[in-house]
């Protein structure tokens, strides 16, 4: 893993961290913006490594679901 993958991947760690301290599930996209204003290399590297982690989400819900036996319900607004 490189060096930006490296930092991306803590501070993706980091924002989910204040995200659920605060409730602000998009405050995300602010991190970025903040990365993106000194370098876009990062800014994507740490957007991918937060749309793993979320889709990592989905799917472990989706999962949790069909064993409870509710994943035939609409997922779509997670």
């Amino acid at each position: 893993m490189s060096s930006v993958q490296i930092m991306a991947d803590k501070l993706a760690e980091d924002t989910f961290t204040v995200m659920a301290k605060t409730g602000d599930d998009r405050f995300f996209m602010e991190v970025a913006k903040v990365i993106g204003a000194s370098s876009t290399t990062l800014e994507e590297a740490y957007l991918t490594a937060v749309r793993v982690r979320m889709a990592e989400r989905r799917a472990r819900k989706f999962l949790d679901e069909r064993l409870a036996g509710r994943a035939g319900e609409d997922t779509s607004g997670l």
